[in-house]
């Protein structure tokens, strides 16, 4: 089973290349972010929890992921792998993520870090709120992100950099050439 972490700031690509991912390696998306929305769309309670951190810019608790995360792991035991988009966000998510996959004797395989500018991403994001229209996506909103991320998520790079599994991918490029630096490293983890 291949599974990877696709890691870097908001507005690094990270849902454009896991799609990219998922169509040629077949494995299982999971994006917290896209998991949260859905929640938020069919007026959950947990989405309606998780719509007033998401809209103040800050992180959803992690029990409220984890569950949701370790419901969608389980009933996809029989797939190719799993493709992690959006988490983990901290050390602790990553141990505790460690931990379960380990039960299901399915460790993570790759962790695939898009590197881009600080400027690079407020440009993306603001077009991306253009085009989609997303509600978190406003200035104000995104630097608070941006700063959230720099404090509580960056810090995994060391985590995943000891167990020897992080691969740093530059990630300024097209989404073709972005999405070839990922594909040279999948398969050569994967022998091809």
């Amino acid at each position: 089973m291949l599974n990877v972490i696709i890691f870097g700031a908001p507005g690094t690509g990270k849902g454009t290349q896991s799609q990219n991912i998922i169509e040629k390696y077949q494995l299982v998306h999971l994006s917290t972010g896209d998991i949260l929305r859905e929640e938020i769309k069919n007026g959950s309670p947990v989405g309606l929890a998780a719509k007033k951190y998401i809209d103040d810019g800050l992180l959803v608790p992690d029990s409220v992921i984890f569950d949701l995360l370790f419901d969608r792991t389980s009933k996809n035991t029989n797939s190719k792998g799993f493709i992690f988009d959006g988490f983990p966000r901290n050390n602790v998510q990553a141990e505790i993520l460690d931990e379960k996959l380990a039960e299901m004797q399915t460790p993570i395989s790759l962790v695939l870090y898009l590197d881009v500018t600080e400027e690079e991403l407020f440009k993306r994001i603001l077009l991306r709120a253009q085009i989609s229209g997303r509600a978190d996506d406003t200035a104000e909103v995104i630097k608070k992100r941006i700063e959230v991320y720099t404090q509580q998520t960056q810090p995994l790079l060391d985590y995943y950099r000891q167990q020897g599994k992080l691969i740093p991918i530059a990630g300024m490029g097209t989404i073709e050439e972005v999405f070839a630096l990922i594909e040279k490293e999948i398969d050569g983890y994967l022998g091809k």
